[in-house]
């Protein structure tokens, strides 16, 4: 996965753990949409292996 494809995946993770959805889908769709098959792939691995990276409390306990 291109660097930047990762940094935009991150991105639209920490924004909607800040209920900024909007924004997130703006982040994240333009890369989404970009990626060949195989990019596509990886992207779909890592949105699977990073859930949690969308839901989680920013609050440390």
């Amino acid at each position: 996965m291109r660097p930047t494809t990762l940094r935009a995946l991150k991105r639209a993770a920490e924004l909607t753990r800040q209920n900024r959805f909007t924004e997130a889908v703006l982040v994240a769709e333009p890369v989404i949409l970009n990626a060949d098959d195989q990019e596509g792939a990886e992207i779909r691995r890592w949105l699977t292996e990073h859930t949690v990276d969308f839901t989680k409390d920013n609050e440390v306990r």
